[in-house]
């Protein structure tokens, strides 16, 4: 019964008029057909690439820039053009895209060359040495030119530059294949954690990529609405009001793609035929609510203990907390999941870090002659952080704990 009303309602909600043409125009996996605002690095990249038409080894790039300022739509839009280039000339050119966030240890992003090239290689078990020669070996077997594109590749050296070192030697030990890279970081000052030899080899040639302000993101917004949404299905200030949400980010494009798209969900869960400046406003809210949402489950335990005190603190009465009051509850959640206890001073730099993430509030006050402390507000929705929070398998147990209010814990 339940099933026949659950297929009821898909049918119902079926009905309902879609307000998109294509939804995935305004994803960060789409790849425009061309890209406002850049063609100065367009033409910069594709510059620097062309030597791989002549069958020539192009220079290596590190390519920086903010988050959302087009670094990954360029270089992949500059990468298929010239695949397709490639095919007109019969010259043979592979531009391969992976993404260090996710493909972040040096086996496993050998592994995924060595497949692209045929090999068949475990995800693990094989010395790291032995899926390098594999990969030299499948692209060696014939002449071609490959551009390796390493997105975010700052998450990659955090576990060590051995792979960088590796594949920006790799030309001397092939005779057919020849291989380029291109680095797109986020972080301008991740080279300084790179060896010497791999910082000059890898960064042979560098593009910045500045922030997009107001007017270049509604250009943007125009651009994709027109081909994600209906005609006349958006108020004429919901792309600026996107652009100007955006511009605040540093010029986030991203952020104002998403904004456009989660306004239109929000409408179309609403039914409704337009949409409008309140959509945005509480599309808003919501990726605001998710980041922080997605934050707070990657902290580390200690900090979850730290923030769960203060959540259980305010749902004692309190408003204002101060540090001492948090240390007093933490300790207690410490004794319940068995974990270690640090020290006070060690808990007020996890409220630091807390702060600065935008989870809670800490401001210095002072108390006359009782000294400095710290008292905290916190700057998130609490039902849903404390449903994360309670995620993690070593704070489950904590769901119905009641801590113990001591005498000198004042409302």
């Amino acid at each position: 019964m339940e099933n026949k009303s659950l297929d009821g309602l898909f049918e119902d909600l079926l009905q309902n008029e879609s307000l998109f043409k294509n939804k995935e125009v305004l994803r960060p996996s789409y790849t425009p057909a061309s890209l406002p605002h850049r063609t100065e690095q367009v033409n910069t990249l594709a510059t620097i690439l062309v030597s791989a038409l002549r069958g020539d080894t192009p220079s290596n790039i590190l390519i920086y820039g903010k988050t959302g300022t087009g670094k990954t739509a360029v270089a992949r839009y500059v990468g298929i053009e010239l695949e397709r280039k490639s095919d007109d000339i019969n010259i043979e050119c592979s531009v391969l895209y992976l993404n260090c966030e996710v493909i972040d240890t040096q086996y496993r992003l050998l592994a995924n060359l060595a497949k692209h090239f045929g090999e068949d290689i475990p995800m693990t078990g094989w010395p790291t040495d032995q899926v390098f020669t594999k990969f030299k070996e499948a692209i060696d077997a014939r002449k071609q030119v490959i551009i390796i594109i390493l997105d975010e590749i700052d998450k990659l050296v955090k576990k060590g530059d051995d792979v960088l070192y590796n594949l920006s030697r790799i030309n001397t030990d092939l005779e057919n294949a020849k291989v380029s890279m291109i680095g797109i970081s986020n972080d301008l000052k991740f080279t300084e954690f790179l060896d010497p030899r791999v910082k000059s080899s890898l960064g042979e040639e560098e593009i910045i990529f500045p922030p997009y302000d107001a007017e270049q993101i509604s250009d943007i917004l125009r651009q994709r609405a027109s081909i994600a949404y209906k005609e006349n299905v958006l108020d004429e200030m919901v792309i600026p009001l996107c652009s100007a949400f955006a511009a605040q980010e540093h010029g986030d494009a991203r952020r104002a793609l998403d904004l456009l798209r989660v306004a239109g969900e929000l409408a179309e869960r609403e039914n409704e035929t337009h949409v409008g400046e309140p959509h945005v406003r509480r599309a808003q809210e919501k990726i605001e609510i998710d980041r922080i949402v997605e934050v707070v489950r990657t902290l580390p335990t200690q900090s979850k203990l730290a923030l769960y005190s203060v959540m259980l603190l305010r749902n004692n009465g309190y408003r204002n907390v101060t540090t001492g009051e948090v240390y007093n509850v933490y300790r207690q959640l410490c004794v319940n999941v068995d974990m270690d206890v640090l020290t006070q001073r060690r808990v007020t730099d996890l409220i630091s870090e807390l702060d600065m993430l935008g989870i809670l509030n800490a401001v210095v006050v002072s108390k006359g002659r009782y000294g400095r402390t710290k008292e905290i507000v916190l700057s998130v929705p609490i039902e849903s952080t404390r449903r994360v929070l309670l995620e993690d398998y070593r704070l489950g147990m904590l769901a119905g704990f009641k801590p113990v209010i001591t005498a000198q814990m004042h409302l």
